[in-house]
């Protein structure tokens, strides 16, 4: 254990630089770059650039680069990231040169919750021997560790199982039903300037889902390092927010920077975390759904 990671109940699911350069030879151990750009855009919220350009230009030597929304979200569904199904998901993994034995080990060169939102599915496939780079590409190209650039190079196919499909995401009527409910927490990933409608991209409706929390998951690493804060710094925050002592639905603006919520809570050693998969993308866009900004409460 990491001094960076004591005090956590679930550590193993972050993982250092240091020891991530001294496994890169492991045939067991496969790196994902998640990487995903959202560009704004005034009629469809974002455009969705995935990251290949910038895993050919660098990547973590014998990394895979993982298509978030090609390879891993449904793709018959209206909104975008979706969970796909369980056969999907395994043939995907599978293609990566995963099974039930590997060790994955996932990055962005973007917002860590890339790589998280890609942790948060693979453990509701029943897959729980992967974890995220702390600090990501940014701490690794930083301390100059290998790299390559180009294509990445193709591994044989393998059979990914899905032990068991786990219920770790929620649709908009459990959120619905949460409202109000003293016993669930309902927690905003992203901004403050969009929980409060004050700013950013609305999805639709400004402001947030009633009743629920914010704490961005960009609060949740050093603006600086790319690091998450400390075990100790980040359990203040999430008790300062009233999220450690009741279940928590995490939500974002499409179920991504809530993963990182989700990622750290888990690691706190909460066993009640659910993510909001469709998120704002659905809930702002029905206007039946109750939302608030700051000045309605």
């Amino acid at each position: 254990m990491s001094p960076s990671t004591q005090g956590f109940v679930h550590p193993e699911f972050l993982v250092e630089t240091g020891w991530l350069a001294a496994t890169l030879t492991d045939p067991d151990v496969v790196v994902l770059d998640c990487t995903v750009h959202l560009i704004p855009d005034s009629k469809a919220t974002y455009t969705v650039v995935p990251g290949r350009e910038d895993f050919e230009r660098g990547h973590i030597a014998g990394a895979q680069f993982c298509d978030v929304q090609a390879d891993l979200s449904d793709p018959n569904h209206k909104f975008r990231f979706m969970l796909p199904t369980a056969e999907h998901f395994a043939a995907a993994m599978g293609r990566f040169g995963i099974d039930g034995n590997t060790r994955i080990i996932l990055y962005s060169t973007a917002n860590v919750w890339w790589a998280s939102r890609v942790w948060w599915m693979l453990r509701v496939f029943g897959h729980d021997n992967a974890a995220v780079l702390n600090g990501g590409w940014q701490k690794w190209s930083r301390e100059g560790r290998p790299i390559e650039t180009g294509p990445a190079k193709p591994r044989t196919a393998k059979n990914f199982p899905v032990r068991e499909k786990r219920d770790l995401m929620v649709g908009r009527d459990e959120v619905l039903a949460a409202i109000g409910d003293a016993s669930i927490c309902t927690l905003n990933a992203l901004q403050p300037a969009q929980h409060q409608g004050t700013g950013g991209n609305s999805y639709g409706r400004p402001g947030h889902i009633a009743g629920s929390v914010n704490l961005p998951a960009a609060h949740l690493v050093d603006p600086i390092t790319n690091e998450f804060l400390s075990p100790g710094a980040l359990r203040q925050k999430f008790s300062d927010v009233g999220a450690m002592d009741r279940r928590v639905i995490t939500y974002c603006g499409g179920g991504i920077a809530a993963s990182a919520d989700a990622l750290i809570l888990t690691m706190l050693g909460h066993e009640n975390v659910a993510l909001y998969d469709a998120s704002l993308t659905e809930w702002a866009a029905d206007p039946t759904l109750p939302m608030e900004t700051a000045s309605a409460g």
